[in-house]
């Protein structure tokens, strides 16, 4: 193991001149991005009075008027008419004050501080949403984002320098300035369309939170999982927010065909220090209730320790995995802390604000986990760190797994059973593999006398195949329209045949009429 030089101090910051963390925020500041040009310093114009010499400087009271200032001359010269009229004069000589200097009377800045920043959020529209990776240290290679930005504001996020590419800071514009993609479904339904297209498992989430607050209101998540569970397409979810147990029951009806697996992060049990590190994420008892919620439905939950950092949340890895398990969790796994470009500054500035008295001993144990360094972007030891420390964490998390019975075995989600989607407003085929939307066993009894009267031109089965995909009740499309009960009302042949078969069963058509 490489030795660490810890001669000189870690980080150029200090606790004195840490800026004042914000009230339901994770970045104290907006840092500088990697692609700005221009680099503005805030310079102090005087009117704050800290730029000029504590002998310059007498304190006047809020109520100094313009009139009184007329008459405030240099004390130390005599030429006020006051001068001398005793200590307990308003314009005695300034204490240190040089001979002949004019004392400059600094009034109180009554300015107030500038509010908090608000979330905003913006639409755009994708051009597509599946992107892939080749990296052997996560086990999926594909994955989508409905949103961009997270407003959970979890300071140690690795995917903060993503929105340098929108000419934004990672800091505080992060989680305060995001972008939603309002055409995420359809743009996910035209990727799954395409011929030749290969499913594999596709996590929603990986450089963003896709329950995040917003997702209340906009439900692109919930949309993608019902197009999921429409083509019957594997699925993977990282969340750290209990809003996840609003979709149990398409979670539910994944987990039936064994195509979903949720795994849920879990950073401390202490909602103090949850407050300061992830301040808008579920608190922690909530996401273990969500944890619970989910096993109760049948759903395969897995809990992440995410990030471990070293003198903050370490201590706490065995703890949280035994009250997961206690919550029903089967699977678990951990990683180190990773400081990439802008959020080596961001993480600096937290712990100074946060932890001023264990700054700097943080900073070095992360340096002695990535080899003298705040980052190591290499494959194979980024996510867990090298060197002695690294592997005491590996084997107290082996022997935590191993005495909890967590990761017994291993889930393999089930990718032949998908089906491609049709398009964005297309109609069943009358003649599908399943049984038409809202029709039941009635429609599947026309279909096959339809079948058996058309001879063996067509051939239609007569009971719901197992692979038919049935709405669930009360199910929505992605837009928040409620799925109709029966057929669309379409034109042209498929309707027209559509509404025969309606009637058919309701006995007002004949088979040969």
């Amino acid at each position: 193991m490489a030795r660490t030089d810890h001669s000189f101090p870690a980080g150029s910051g200090s606790p004195a001149a840490a800026p004042a963390a914000l009230r339901g925020r994770g970045a104290v500041t907006n840092v500088r991005h990697r692609f700005q040009r221009d680099d503005r310093v805030q310079v102090d114009d005087g009117w704050s009075g800290s730029g000029l010499p504590a002998d310059f400087v007498e304190s006047v009271p809020d109520s100094f008027s313009d009139s009184f200032s007329d008459t405030f001359t240099d004390s130390a010269s005599g030429d006020s008419p006051e001068a001398g009229s005793g200590s307990g004069s308003a314009h005695a000589p300034v204490a240190g004050a040089r001979p002949g200097a004019t004392v400059i009377p600094i009034v109180p800045d009554t300015r107030l501080a500038p509010p908090a920043p608000k979330t905003t959020v913006t639409a755009e529209e994708a051009r597509k949403m599946l992107s892939r990776n080749d990296s052997p240290d996560i086990p999926f290679d594909v994955a989508v984002n409905p949103y961009r930005g997270c407003e959970h504001g979890c300071v140690y996020c690795y995917a903060r320098p993503t929105h340098s590419y929108l000419g934004m800071s990672p800091g505080l514009d992060f989680e305060t300035r995001l972008v939603a993609k309002a055409n995420a479904v359809d743009a996910l339904r035209a990727e799954l369309g395409r011929p030749g297209y290969k499913p594999s498992p596709i996590n929603i989430g990986s450089a963003t939170d896709a329950y995040q607050p917003i997702e209340r209101d906009w439900r692109l998540t919930r949309g993608m999982l019902e197009l999921m569970l429409e083509t019957r397409h594997p699925v993977t979810i990282v969340t750290k927010n209990a809003l996840v147990a609003r979709d149990l029951d398409l979670l539910a009806a994944l987990a039936e065909q064994n195509l979903v697996v949720v795994y849920i992060s879990i950073t401390t049990l202490d909602a103090g220090m949850a407050r300061t590190l992830e301040p808008r994420a579920a608190a922690p008892w909530r996401r273990l209730e969500a944890v619970r919620s989910l096993t109760d439905a049948g759903v395969p939950v897995g809990v992440l320790v995410a990030p471990v950092i070293p003198f903050i949340n370490d201590e706490s890895m065995e703890h949280i995995l035994q009250e997961s398990k206690a919550a029903g969790a089967h699977y678990a796994s951990y990683t180190v802390l990773r400081l990439p470009w802008e959020v080596k500054t961001l993480f600096e500035d937290w712990l100074n604000a946060h932890y001023p008295d264990r700054a700097q001993r943080v900073l070095h144990r992360i340096e002695d986990l990535r080899n003298g360094r705040r980052n190591d972007p290499n494959f194979g030891s980024r996510m867990r760190g090298t060197g002695i420390w690294a592997d005491l964490l590996r084997q107290r998390f082996a022997v935590a797994t191993r005495k909890l019975g967590l990761n017994r075995h291993r889930l393999a989600l089930d990718c032949d059973r998908f089906q491609p989607p049709l398009a964005a407003g297309a109609t069943p085929s009358l003649f599908s593999a399943g049984p038409l939307a809202g029709q039941g066993t009635a429609s599947s009894a026309v279909s096959a006398a339809v079948a058996s009267s058309a001879g063996s031109a067509v051939t239609v089965p007569a009971t719901p195949s197992s692979t038919a995909f049935l709405s669930p009740v009360g199910a929505q499309a992605s837009s928040g329209v409620p799925l109709s009960d029966g057929l669309p009302a379409v034109s042209g042949g498929y309707g027209r045949g559509a509404r025969q078969l309606q009637a058919l069963a309701a006995g007002q058509l004949s088979l040969f009429d």
